[in-house]
């Protein structure tokens, strides 16, 4: 029976799809390949993986100890609870995914199919691997646990068709890593989603496979496939009756035709009449598209214990549109009609714009596809109509709102809603997972040693005493503009009277930068007059620097942060080090620009939209000079030797990405320290420290920072998305567009009140 026969009667959604129309499965899929998931990572995370000899010589482990071993201690169809080490379970994995030949391999050695346990925690996992390591060393007394190849030898002396074929297999298996790499794959309702949409290819490849020379499934529909082959016995009892199916299923890294995919693509519309493509669900023929920005899995976050932080949740999502046929006729020009994107929350200004005429009533078509916060609650989808021939503006004809929470809830992440009897759209989302944290540090009032600021309004709620001490003050916001922190440094000690007395600098070594958790408590009816939060979470103090070193700070974690400093090369000849009292703590490192995960590589069409929007902003930007103001934190471990950026600073801005595992604080005193050794050695206010006014932001939800990105597939010279990239593409602009005159334009000396000490005592402790 073919779809077009069956018509609107065989048109089903995917959860009326009973088991028994497709398969039982008799392995819990989910926790399965959430296990799956993490192994990909593991191995992703090994310095082994793409080592010629330390694979080669797992295959050997897994050739002539692991199952012979497995098959000895299996008995019956449940195999025993025991698992190998991680170099042998990937080729054991990868072996499993070229399912004929790995059960011939089984059949011919050892005259039955050997299965993997059903171990989905790691308490039965660490049960199973201890287990496994008694019997190996009880076996193979010669053998190490381990996999201990560090050479070329056991190339040499292990070589067979097998081996080269399964270094082959293996070889096609590590773009799984990559493919698999984003933080969403491991969540939970993700994963049932993608099982729910498993059992509807199923359905349609065992109904209407015929109409089709080859199936290509999506990325979580392979990621099922591939977790269901993977436990071999499992597999080969639930599709017993459709084997000969399955041999149409593309793997990744096939080659196909942009027509064999769009068969796939039209069947699966034919069937359920949704869009094939999803949020977190693209064709594995497509090449692997990775995220803009870092995202990556985060398993700690040690920024909790700062209360005033709100972590950042970041999804995928794309919208897909399918005109309505034979729809009734509308007294305006069709062709005037287009749909707007808005976002509900944090974006306000957000319009991406497509032409109705874009899309077609035959078959689903991607209309945008976007990264989003979770702050900005969902996302609005107008359709509007321009104005007349002299009118420039547009009518607004229908609104429809996808909420977040909503898609949460919904089967497949995915929600479908109707435009005006014009359009069908189809918003599908992956899960939420949490993000870097962003924060920057914007100018504020002078506070004194109590932390009031400077101001007639504290002087006359303390009876008039004289405020002591002079600190300079910066406000640390968050993505969403909120207060989390304000920190402080220290410049004059003393009074301010009329008629002569005044603030005096401070002794060098007594300069330290203070930390405060939280925001400022402000005083009613003042508006922006208030005092400093009283929790101190972190130290910077100025020491006297070693010989070769031009700055040294001691910080209250304990680690001392050093910086060299070659004058002949300007900025570039920064060199940080930083030194810790316990030499437990794993190494860290700072690298002078945006390296890593952070390296910037932009196309062509990316550089000149950059260059075209700096210009309208009237911001110029030396490119030789931007590469210096940013600086890459990276964390050195045994787990990770290559070592894994944890933050990205631009200390000239004032700007800090930093990951949940990084501590936020620490952070942001290496960041002000940076700045103000740097202005002190070239003797140059170069990050506009002497500023002492809150400068005006932009209206929060307006264009909160990194609140939507463009995806990589959305790039398009139609679309202005300079402010759509990460931040650290483009900072100056970016930040630029979070001040509220787009400029952020530094009150003059004339604003700045005498109380406060004058330029020449912030210049004094700023640039001595």
């Amino acid at each position: 029976m073919s779809a077009s026969e069956g018509g609107a009667a065989s048109m089903r959604t995917l959860s009326e799809i009973s088991e028994g129309e497709t398969v039982h499965f008799s392995v819990d899929l989910v926790a399965a390949a959430r296990r799956n998931i993490g192994l990909l990572r593991s191995v992703s995370d090994s310095h082994w993986h793409n080592h010629k000899p330390t694979i080669l010589e797992a295959v050997r482990r897994y050739d002539e100890i692991w199952m012979p071993l497995i098959a000895d201690f299996t008995t019956g169809s449940k195999p025993p609870m025991i698992l190998p080490p991680l170099d042998v379970e990937w080729v054991w994995f990868c072996h499993t995914l070229n399912w004929a030949n790995y059960r011939d391999y089984c059949e011919s050695r050892f005259s039955k199919l050997i299965g993997k346990p059903n171990i989905f925690d790691e308490e039965n996992e660490e049960y199973a691997l201890d287990r496994c390591r008694k019997f190996w060393e009880h076996k193979f007394l010669s053998e190490p646990f381990e996999n201990e190849a560090d050479g070329d030898d056991n190339v040499e002396n292990y070589s067979s068709s097998f081996s080269e074929a399964m270094l082959d297999q293996v070889s096609r298996c590590s773009n799984l890593c990559r493919m698999y790499a984003e933080p969403y794959y491991s969540e939970l309702v993700y994963l049932v989603a993608a099982r729910q949409r498993y059992r509807g290819f199923i359905y349609m490849l065992h109904r209407f496979g015929d109409e089709c020379s080859c199936i290509v499934p999506t990325s979580d529909v392979y990621l099922m496939w591939l977790t269901h082959q993977s436990y071999p016995t499992v597999y080969a009892v639930d599709f017993k009756d459709l084997e000969g199916d399955v041999g149409k299923i593309v793997g990744a890294g096939d080659t196909m035709k942009e027509e064999e995919m769009e068969e796939t693509k039209m069947l699966w519309e034919k069937t359920f009449d949704q869009p094939y493509e999803k949020a977190g669900g693209a064709a594995i023929t497509r090449p692997i598209v990775e995220p803009p920005f870092y995202w990556d899995v985060t398993n700690t976050d040690v920024n909790t214990k700062y209360k005033s932080l709100v972590p950042r949740f970041l999804f995928e999502v794309c919208i897909a549109v399918k005109l309505i046929s034979n729809t009734k006729q509308v007294k305006r020009n069709p062709s005037r009609d287009f749909l707007r994107l808005r976002a509900a929350k944090c974006h306000r200004e957000l319009k991406m714009d497509k032409p109705i005429s874009h899309f077609m009533p035959e078959t689903w078509q991607k209309a945008c596809h976007i990264f989003c916060e979770f702050g900005t609650k969902g996302l609005i989808l107008d359709l509007r109509h321009h104005g007349g021939f002299c009118s420039r503006g547009s009518t607004l004809h229908d609104s429809k709102l996808f909420s977040w929470n909503d898609l949460l809830r919904a089967p497949s992440l995915a929600s479908e809603k109707g435009i005006d009897d014009r359009a069908r759209v189809v918003t599908s989302i992956t899960p939420p997972v949490q993000a870097p944290y962003f924060l920057k540090c914007v100018p504020d009032r002078v506070t004194d040693d109590s932390g009031a600021m400077i101001s007639d309004v504290i002087l006359k709620m303390n009876q008039y005493r004289p405020q002591e001490g002079r600190w300079l003050s910066r406000t640390v916001l968050d993505h969403g503009g909120r207060e989390c922190f304000v920190i402080r440094m220290r410049v004059g000690g003393g009074f301010w009277r009329r008629g002569g007395e005044a603030p005096k600098a401070v002794k060098w070594e007594d300069r330290i930068i203070q930390i405060f958790e939280g925001s400022w408590s402000y005083v009613i009816g003042s508006g922006s007059i208030g005092r400093s939060p009283e929790k101190l979470v972190g130290t910077a103090a100025p020491k006297a620097p070693k010989e070769g070193f031009q700055a040294s700070w001691k910080l209250s974690s304990g680690i001392e942060f050093v910086i060299q400093w070659d004058s002949s090369k300007s900025i570039s000849g920064l060199r940080f080090d930083l030194q810790s009292e316990t030499s437990s703590e794993p190494m860290v490192k700072l690298l002078q620009g945006r390296h890593m995960q952070y390296e910037v590589k932009k196309s062509s069409l990316e550089t000149q939209e950059a260059k075209a929007d700096m210009k309208n902003e009237g911001l110029e930007q030396d490119v030789r000079s931007e590469e210096d103001e940013y600086v890459t934190m990276v964390r050195y471990s045994e787990e990770i030797p290559s070592g894994k950026a944890t933050a990205l600073l631009n200390w000239k801005l004032l700007v800090v990405e930093v990951l949940p595992e990084e501590d936020a604080v620490l952070v942001l005193l290496l960041c002000m320290a940076i700045l103000r050794s740097v202005s002190e050695m070239k003797r140059e206010d170069v990050g506009r420290l002497l500023v002492r006014r809150r400068i005006g932001e932009a209206k929060i939800g307006e264009r909160d920072w990194g609140s939507v990105m463009l995806h990589p597939s959305s790039y398009s010279p139609l679309v202005s998305c300079s402010k759509l990239h990460p931040w650290y593409w483009n900072a100056k602009l970016v930040m630029a567009s979070q001040a509220r005159d787009h400029q952020g334009v530094a009150p003059t000396s004339s604003n700045y009140s005498q109380a406060e000490g004058g330029d020449n005592l912030y210049r004094s402790g700023i640039i001595p």
